[in-house]
């Protein structure tokens, strides 16, 4: 939110005090989202990893089909954790709307805009660096002679 507010025009200090709360409303969403997500994903991870979905011991189809119904479930609960992400986006999003001005929330939009693709060229380069052909890594290291 601080990287958003420095490209917009100067605010009034009732912005100031709308964007705040803003900004500290979103944050306890986001923790909270964020401590479910992560009792998810670890339950998620202890199902996958059971005894019953295991093929080294004998089949037991019914304890095996009831693991994976669960795990399926679990994942159906992580679809609502990403909608509520969504939700949390979009509200925000609308609620900052209603504070700034129009010229404030086009810059605003444009700083974010120019933040992720900056974010993606750089994660573009991280993925790349270790996919690059051996040769190009020496190329890179310089002779060893």
């Amino acid at each position: 939110m601080q990287m958003v507010l420095s490209h917009v025009e100067p605010l009034t200090e009732q912005q100031i005090v709308a964007v705040y709360g803003l900004q500290q409303s979103a944050v306890q969403t986001e923790e909270a989202l964020s401590q479910g997500l992560d009792t998810l994903y670890q339950a998620l991870s202890d199902t996958v990893v059971s005894d019953a979905l295991t093929c080294c011991s004998t089949p037991n189809v019914s304890n095996y089909m009831g693991q994976m119904g669960l795990a399926v479930h679990k994942l159906t609960t992580l679809e609502g954790f990403v909608r509520q992400a969504e939700k949390l986006r979009q509200q925000m999003l609308h609620r900052l709307h209603q504070v700034l001005t129009a010229r404030q929330m086009a810059r605003s939009l444009l700083a974010v805009s120019d933040y992720f693709h900056r974010l993606r060229v750089l994660s573009s380069f991280w993925v790349n660096r270790n996919r690059m052909a051996p040769q190009d890594q020496q190329l890179e290291a310089g002779p060893h002679t």
